[in-house]
């Protein structure tokens, strides 16, 4: 059995992961399923960042999902307005998963306020993608 650690596959595993979370968001979005595609545009992001972490740490990524705490711990700078963005979107994993949000979630969720955040997510994917 090969135990070695295969960085470069282990990266692409986060990324292609990424890209079918991309394109299950953007089904969802264009089906109306604000609440879900917002979720799902967390682990685009999530799953992205992950991959920055085992590109720079060269170990697997922690099982977190704050998605400021893998920046950090990926020793990712980030400035007031990227902390902000990731803040907002580490939401979306909260709000869409347990029972006590997702009222006031599905509520949210707009269709003007989910076509900017998925805008936010694209613009925020292409800047994590620079990194990689």
């Amino acid at each position: 059995m090969n135990t070695e650690f295969d960085k470069e596959r282990i990266i692409n595993h986060w990324i292609e992961s990424s890209e079918k979370d991309f394109k299950a968001m953007i089904d969802l979005y264009q089906t109306q399923n604000n609440n879900w595609a917002l979720f799902m545009g967390h682990l685009v992001i999530e799953k992205l960042l992950k991959a920055v972490y085992v590109k720079s740490k060269g170990e697997f990524p922690p099982m977190i999902h704050d998605l400021r705490r893998i920046c950090e711990k990926a020793d990712i700078e980030l400035d007031l307005s990227h902390q902000i963005l990731l803040d907002s979107i580490s939401r979306f994993n909260i709000n869409a998963r347990y029972d006590d949000y997702k009222q006031s979630f599905y509520q949210l969720c707009t269709d003007s306020f989910t076509s900017e955040w998925i805008e936010k997510i694209k613009d925020c994917r292409l800047w994590i993608k620079v990194k990689l």
